[in-house]
């Protein structure tokens, strides 16, 4: 397949954000946008805005995209290939089963569905499916974590000790749809979910996770800190929220203790994020090559389907398993305990 069409289903700050990222990638063509609410038909999108990024207003050539509020449309137009599914988690299942029993290829945005049960289900429709399913989880193609998950398969620096993982937020106001816990989740399970799913990239699956955690803005949790029993016996831990006082904007970092070296992100320090300290060698900074994490990940699923071959950075049943990690934690939040992961 020399030229792969996609079709962005959602037209909020994620769906523009892929937009984005699609016109960086050789070989993609943008075919169509599709938005039930919302549909700028002039292409002119410089009134959306998020958390991450730049803000530099986007606007789209629409000379050969079609514009349709009408899904349907685009599932039964043999043209095109991929369906990028960047709408609310509610209508996950719905939608990406849908485009999987079209015949279309599907990245769906995360978390994958509200509830483990119902990412079960996508996960079973990917497996049954022609097309190739991927979860869009951005953090794993992030050039600072890749090069992380590089560092700690390869123990060039010795086996982790410890690792802990942050990512917080003011309230995500750009949405209302986010600040009802019970159609998003909270911060639990849209935004620190991308860390509970580092966790198992780099650790396997955890054992077991023992959390706290509070609600604050959504009516469901909305800071979590918790704590992983992982494979290897590292002292590894996450916290995510999108509670912090307005103003205090977004940021994500980790500190990681090597046996023989401790490396520390931190967005916030900019060209300075990625430090590495050695022993008995001078501090340095390290700067991974590539785009952001949203290039990364839509280039492999472009890539996937040349190739004709499924994603393997992320699969369906990684999206799952981070689902299930997270719904962990908020037992472990109700409850007090330590609560164990099955296999």
């Amino acid at each position: 397949m020399s030229t792969v069409n996609v079709a962005v289903v959602g037209l909020g700050f994620m769906g523009v954000t892929h937009l984005k990222a699609y016109r960086q990638i050789p070989g993609v063509r943008i075919a169509a946008i599709c938005d039930a609410a919302r549909l700028p038909v002039d292409g002119d999108f410089s009134a959306i805005s998020g958390n991450i990024g730049s803000d530099e207003p986007f606007k789209l050539d629409m000379e050969n995209v079609k514009a349709t509020k009408n899904l349907d449309e685009l599932l039964n137009d043999p043209d095109i290939d991929l369906i990028d599914l960047c709408v609310p988690t509610l209508v996950h299942p719905k939608l990406a089963i849908a485009a999987l029993q079209a015949g279309k290829h599907v990245v769906c945005e995360k978390p994958l569905a509200r509830t483990a049960a119902l990412a079960r289900e996508i996960v079973e429709a990917a497996e049954a499916a022609q097309g190739f399913f991927m979860p869009a989880m951005c953090i794993r193609f992030w050039p600072e974590y890749a090069w992380l998950k590089q560092a700690i398969a390869g123990r060039e620096y010795g086996r982790v000790l410890a690792a802990r993982f942050r990512r917080v937020s003011e309230p995500p106001g750009w949405s209302d749809e986010f600040m009802d816990g019970g159609k998003s989740g909270g911060a639990l399970l849209d935004l620190h979910v991308h860390d509970a799913d580092f966790v198992q990239y780099c650790f396997g699956r955890p054992q077991a996770v023992y959390a706290t955690g509070l609600s604050a803005v959504s009516g469901a949790i909305d800071h979590v800190v918790a704590q992983y029993t992982v494979e290897g016996g590292a002292c590894v831990s996450a916290e995510g929220g999108w509670a912090m006082t307005p103003g205090f904007g977004f940021n994500m970092s980790y500190t990681v203790l090597f046996e023989n070296a401790t490396v520390d992100f931190d967005n916030a320090r900019g060209d300075d994020a990625l430090r590495l300290y050695e022993k008995d060698q001078p501090p340095r900074t390290i700067k991974p090559e590539g785009g952001d994490g949203y290039l990364g990940e839509l280039t492999h699923m472009v890539e996937s389907i040349r190739a004709g071959q499924a994603p393997t950075i992320v699969t369906p049943r990684d999206g799952l398993g981070a689902v299930e990690i997270c719904e962990a934690e908020g037992t472990s939040i109700e409850t007090g305990q330590i609560v164990e992961l099955l296999s």
